[in-house]
């Protein structure tokens, strides 16, 4: 796979999904330093250095994969309200997911009951269906985590499964992927059809 280095931006109805940039760290860290952004992702906040890793993972996605994370950006005011994408963290889970584009979303807190997040997955997944070449895309979300589940659902992903992160049972969720068109317009393979 090839990374993207074109700086992929989508647009939705409020908001714009565009690359992260050294100047979100303190947006970054100030959201992954709220409990209750954590509560059902991790056993604690984290730290400033702790979101400068997970920055540069961001980052490292669309330079190595076709596909990466973004910051959901008020179009209005340009504020910073979370940040959604897809990504291959190698996560060691039953079964596994490994390969798949998996996506993730959080928005902050003050901007949480909107339906920012429905607004922002189903355009990260509109963007996927014409650029991921992959059957699917997946949706990791803990069995407490009630409004990311109805996220999900609203958003076209089917019955999860339930699998294993570490020893902590985790929902899988799946979503098939509309196939992109190649550049030289024959047939995908991943249909099964040769070009």
């Amino acid at each position: 796979m090839d990374g993207r280095s074109d700086g992929v931006v989508v647009e939705t109805e409020r908001t714009w999904l565009r690359p992260h940039r050294y100047s979100d760290l303190d947006d970054v860290a100030a959201l992954w330093a709220e409990p209750a952004v954590v509560e059902y992702i991790m056993p604690a906040p984290l730290a400033r250095s702790q979101s400068w890793t997970r920055l540069l993972r961001y980052a490292g996605h669309w330079a190595m994969l076709p596909y990466g994370y973004w910051v959901v950006e008020d179009k209005r005011t340009g504020a910073f309200l979370g940040e959604v994408g897809f990504a291959d963290w190698k996560r060691e889970i039953s079964p596994s997911v490994e390969g798949l584009p998996e996506l993730g979303w959080i928005i902050k807190p003050s901007a949480q009951g909107l339906g920012l997040a429905t607004e922002t997955v189903a355009a990260a997944l509109e963007w996927a269906d014409s650029q991921i070449d992959a059957n699917e895309t997946v949706a990791l979300i803990t069995p407490e985590h009630a409004a990311s589940i109805r996220v999900a659902r609203k958003t076209g992903f089917g019955e999860p499964e339930t699998g294993v992160f570490g020893t902590e049972p985790i929902l899988i969720f799946r979503r098939a992927l509309k196939s992109p068109a190649p550049p030289d317009g024959t047939m995908n393979k991943k249909q099964g059809q040769q070009p």
